[in-house]
């Protein structure tokens, strides 16, 4: 019996031209990528290739291996949760870079939610996981099981594989993601799709939002601030600095139909402008 999926992959194309409209129209406002590396010269890249990332490197080698084992005991992926915890306990400890929490405080975590995340950085997750203090699992993308250890635990600790490329091979995941959702599982998304290059939030891809509106549950936006500046794509130098994880208020899905993920998604990434570009400089287009 084949399961009602919708296109994960795809990027809706009206989702587009509304976003390139609201590029273009007068008066509207376009975040300016914050520069990287003016403040940091060769001590901050010394310090990250000779000790930062050799501990990160040491740390994920040594608990992703003590993790695997546990699978043989817990199915549930609960063992492996807390052992990435402490891995992102480790790495948050080790690069300095404080996180101050907001919002989280009005959001009732005893329920389980769908929580969209903006995605900037490698960071972003040892931050989820170490700043969201109850289980959860992640929707990541099918092609990082091929890494090694990183793929092993991903594979056996019951987060959610998506093929972006055939969202149909990704039926049973699916399947189990919204039976662990109406079991009280909360679920972490990226609706993005992948890492933003120049820092900016990129337009959402509506499927990410299926899971929420099949499981009736509420989407609660969260942006996490600094984490583009910390660590980038396409490098290694870590940028110590203070960051923010800023959660906005749920978003019901209650009533809605498969035929709305457009609009949730417009919302939700509306919600998530408003919490990121706070006190981000923007520049008005004319």
């Amino acid at each position: 019996m084949a399961l009602d999926t919708p296109q994960l992959g795809d990027r809706s194309i009206d989702q587009e031209t509304v976003a390139d409209l609201h590029r273009s129209s007068p008066g509207s406002a376009v975040a300016v990528p914050q520069q990287i590396g003016k403040r940091h010269g060769w001590l901050s890249r010394a310090r990250s290739y000779f000790v930062f990332d050799p501990l990160i490197w040491l740390y994920t080698v040594v608990l992703g291996l003590l993790s695997l084992p546990t699978s043989l005991f817990s199915n549930s992926g609960r063992i492996q949760h807390d052992f990435a915890r402490v891995w992102s306990w480790m790495i948050m400890k080790t690069i300095f870079s404080p996180v101050t929490v907001t919002g989280l405080d009005k959001i009732d975590t005893t329920k389980a939610h769908v929580y969209a995340v903006n995605h900037a950085s490698a960071l972003d997750i040892p931050v989820l996981y170490v700043y969201l203090p109850f289980q959860f699992r992640i929707v990541f993308k099918k092609e990082l099981l091929k890494y090694p250890i990183v793929g092993w635990h991903l594979k056996r600790s019951g987060q959610v594989s998506i093929d972006q490329q055939n969202p149909a091979a990704s039926i049973g995941s699916i399947r189990s993601a919204l039976k662990s959702l109406k079991g009280g599982m909360p679920l972490v998304i990226f609706p993005e799709g992948g890492r933003t290059k120049d820092g900016d939030i990129k337009p959402f891809m509506p499927g990410a939002f299926f899971l929420a509106i099949k499981s009736q549950v509420d989407v609660v936006p969260v942006a996490l601030i600094g984490t583009y500046e910390l660590l980038p794509m396409d490098t290694y130098d870590i940028k110590c600095q203070p960051l923010q994880m800023r959660v906005g208020e749920p978003i019901s899905t209650a009533g809605l139909k498969l035929q709305d993920m457009e609009d949730l998604s417009a919302r939700v990434q509306r919600a998530m402008e408003d919490l990121y570009y706070v006190d981000r400089p923007r520049m008005a287009v004319t």
